[in-house]
């Protein structure tokens, strides 16, 4: 969690970053439960979690060029899971305490469909699996060697997904470690992606390698719908980061898209959920819980805590935008 930023927002072609303090600043307005009618055009824009730069350049991309929200989120997250620097989604993820890769997946459209694949191994773009079972099949989630089956029979090639550098850091953890599992904080950079396109629709992908280390066979919240991601196209959208189990009890996006529609702003609807878990997490300093979010309006939102830490902000100006970093000390 040092020094790494939660929220990237890029709209009408700037790139600006803003942390989840920085947005709580934003204007907001109540609103009534009933959906609001938008008067006026809606520009794209897309936001992540984290701070993952080059995800959120393609997806702009996509948007840019009059791609769908659907498309944008998918081909973002795409980029993280064939980055094998990034260890903590896709190629190069650390594995699970029998040295395995699994990989979880979801996405969302606007008109409710969804798909999601848990346990996947071998396969590079689980996100891409998910939409497959999302338009391909009667289902919304397919599971380990069933889940890699349908990849194959759509045309997924098999692939190795530890790297030199995940295979060693694994031997070193056997060493140590008395193959007991635990929760790592620092491994939970879950890419998860918002999108609003030229016609106002809303779309969101969730995408993660999991706990390093977990026991075989754990599934977080990222492939979770109504968890890890939750998208209502007449409010908004939400997505998750940190420790899963947490977010699963909560059913903490749609708990979000939830507060929006009962006239929150996204940033409030996020802070809200994070204090539901802490309240119930109280003395607990072994994990971390974050909440994006989106609504129809186009505004943003991002709220991430450790209990275990003190939350400051760091500014900094940078080209036409403002530059906002969340860290812990």
């Amino acid at each position: 969690m040092e020094r790494r930023k939660f929220l990237k927002n890029s709209s009408l072609g700037t790139v600006g970053i803003v942390s989840a303090s920085a947005l709580a600043s934003c204007k907001t307005e109540n609103k009534p439960e009933a959906p609001m009618t938008i008067s006026t055009p809606i520009r794209p824009i897309t936001v992540c979690t984290w701070n993952f730069h080059n995800a959120t350049a393609k997806a702009w991309e996509v948007l840019n060029s009059g791609g769908t929200s659907l498309d944008a989120v998918e081909q973002g997250v795409m980029v993280e899971e064939a980055d094998v620097t990034n260890e903590t989604v896709g190629k190069g993820g650390r594995p699970d305490r029998d040295g395995n890769v699994t990989l979880d997946a979801c996405i969302m459209d606007k008109d409710g469909n969804c798909g999601s694949v848990v346990y996947l191994q071998n396969i590079v773009h689980p996100v891409s699996v998910a939409r497959k079972v999302m338009e391909e099949t009667p289902h919304i989630i397919l599971a380990g060697k069933a889940a890699e089956k349908f990849a194959y029979e759509q045309g997924f090639q098999k692939e190795d997904l530890l790297t030199e550098s995940t295979r060693m850091q694994y031997g070193e953890w056997l060493k140590t470690s008395k193959y007991e599992t635990t929760i790592n904080i620092e491994n939970h950079d879950t890419i998860g992606m918002l999108a609003i396109d030229k016609n106002g629709d809303i779309a969101g992908a969730c995408t993660t390698s999991g706990m390093a280390y977990k026991v075989a066979g754990r599934v977080g919240d990222s492939p979770i719908i109504g968890a890890g991601l939750y998208v209502d196209n007449e409010v908004g959208g939400a997505t998750a980061t940190g420790v899963g189990e947490e977010v699963i009890r909560t059913v903490g996006s749609f708990l979000i898209v939830e507060l929006m529609r009962q006239g929150m702003s996204p940033q409030e609807a996020c802070e809200e959920g994070v204090k539901r878990i802490m309240k119930k997490n109280e003395g607990r300093k072994d994990f971390q819980i974050g909440f994006l979010a989106i609504n129809k309006q186009g505004e943003t939102g991002g709220y991430c805590v450790h209990p275990g830490f003190t939350y400051r902000e760091y500014t900094e100006n940078g080209h036409d935008n403002k530059e906002v970093s969340s860290f812990y000390e």
